[in-house]
């Protein structure tokens, strides 16, 4: 199964019978799946089987999907509304003579609310059941569009997490090689540091500064850290090659390995493996960060 950004858009329109729709979609990273759906009055019948297919086919995202109808090709009808044109003129007349103004003009009659009624012809249920089936079919289609989008862009960061995982697995190399993270050589600097301090004074137990010098270097070693990065760098790529929606779990490692990175840098006991382990920090965060982007 390919794997899937969060992001993408769609956008399509079309008529059935007298409606004219368009549907606009698009998707943001989200931890959950949250479907904002904005229809207009009266389309409430598309909202349902428009969720279930958005929460059957996506697992995260925020999607904001909206929807616009135009009735089109329909005569509006205009009737005046006798009973309320008869107490308009009833008023005027009883207002006559009480009232200095010109007498009242036919438009400035008409004008006043509710003397004319603009309507549009009696919709047909068979034909407003056809349009919510064709804005359905509509939201499909664009849906399959969308997730298009996001694989494409999905297959994207793939090769850019690839790419990253290639990188830490050549920084661990080089920690695994570094002359400076056996024990031998941690050893040796200890004991040469403890020479110069019982060398500077004489009041220092030399077997007790011995046992502490061993016991500081097996804490320095970084054996357990390499092999957990490996360990992780493997899990990741078995992960993407099987696709699908693991971004939830890439994060997870991608917390892992940002752990491991950072006990390194504070073991490091010379400078080169200080500076693999800041690489391998800058690395690993860069890695997380595109991981937030996937389904």
């Amino acid at each position: 199964m390919a794997l899937s950004s969060m992001t993408g858009f769609a956008r399509g329109h079309g008529v059935a019978g007298s409606y004219a729709w368009s549907w606009e979609i698009k998707s943001v990273n989200a931890k959950g799946l949250d479907l904002r759906l904005r229809l207009p009055p009266g389309w409430d019948a598309v909202e349902v089987p428009a969720r279930k297919n958005a929460t059957e086919k996506l697992s995260r995202g925020t999607v904001y999907a909206n929807l616009t109808v135009e009735r089109k090709g329909v005569q509006p009808t205009v009737k005046v509304n006798e009973p309320v044109l008869a107490a308009v003129l009833a008023t005027l007349k009883g207002l006559a003579g009480k009232v200095e103004a010109s007498p009242p003009s036919l438009d400035g009659i008409l004008a006043l609310k509710g003397v004319i009624e603009v309507t549009e012809e009696d919709e047909r249920e068979e034909d407003r059941r056809a349009a919510e089936a064709a804005i359905i079919a509509g939201f499909d289609k664009l849906l399959a569009d969308l997730i298009a989008m996001r694989r494409e862009e999905g297959a994207t960061l793939g090769r850019l997490l690839s790419a990253r995982l290639d990188e830490i697995a050549k920084l661990a190399a080089r920690a695994e090689a570094a002359p400076g993270r056996k024990p031998e050589a941690i050893k040796a600097r200890l004991a040469e540091q403890v020479a110069t301090l019982l060398a500077a004074s004489q009041r220092f137990d030399s077997d007790r500064l011995h046992q502490e010098a061993i016991l500081i270097a097996s804490k320095a070693d970084i054996r357990e850290e390499l092999d957990r990065l490996v360990s992780h760098v493997e899990q990741v790529r078995k992960m993407i090659a099987d696709g699908g929606p693991i971004g939830r779990r890439l994060d997870f490692l991608a917390q892992e390995l940002n752990r491991e990175s950072n006990t390194l840098t504070a073991k490091a006991n010379d400078v080169e493996l200080t500076n693999i382990g800041l690489e391998l920090k800058s690395v690993v965060e860069q890695f997380r960060e595109q991981v937030q982007n996937l389904e």
